[in-house]
């Protein structure tokens, strides 16, 4: 079972915030051997969602108002660590994200972009395909929306 927070950023403690940005480079970086640039300024406007297990950040999301990022709320940089995988933290934590969504942006309408092999996971979760699969950093990606 993990503990998840919803916060702003000024919400955020310094070692939170670090941890967060920590597991997000763990992951996108370094275990998808992928250059970019992670911290791109848009973390100040996001909701952030945080499973922690005996308190360390074990999973996380942001969410961004309609507007912000795209015409609908979304969810983005949804990660969860590579040795927590095995106990489905990933549905936890976009369980939390579309319910945080629908509390503080009184939205049910969703759109992310995910990463084309996540396509199962995110139509399980009632997200389904819109428009063309693309890249993004030089992964395979597509547009999903939940309504």
């Amino acid at each position: 079972m993990i503990d998840i927070k919803v916060k702003t950023f000024k919400e955020l403690t310094t070692q939170e915030l670090y941890d967060l940005l920590q597991l997000r480079s763990e992951v996108f970086v370094v275990e998808q051997d992928c250059v970019y640039q992670d911290i791109d300024g848009k973390d100040q406007k996001a909701l952030h969602v945080i499973g922690f297990k005996n308190n360390k950040v074990v999973a996380y999301t942001r969410l961004f108002k309609p507007g912000d990022y795209f015409k609908y709320a979304s969810i983005g940089r949804v990660v969860v660590s590579d040795k927590e995988r095995e106990h489905k933290y990933g549905y936890d934590i976009m369980y939390a994200s579309i319910k945080a969504i629908k509390s503080h942006y009184n939205e049910t309408k969703i759109k992310i972009s995910a990463q084309t092999y996540l396509k199962r996971f995110y139509n399980n979760l009632e997200f389904f395909e819109v428009g063309e699969e693309y890249l993004e950093d030089g992964i395979p990606h597509i547009g999903m929306i939940k309504t």
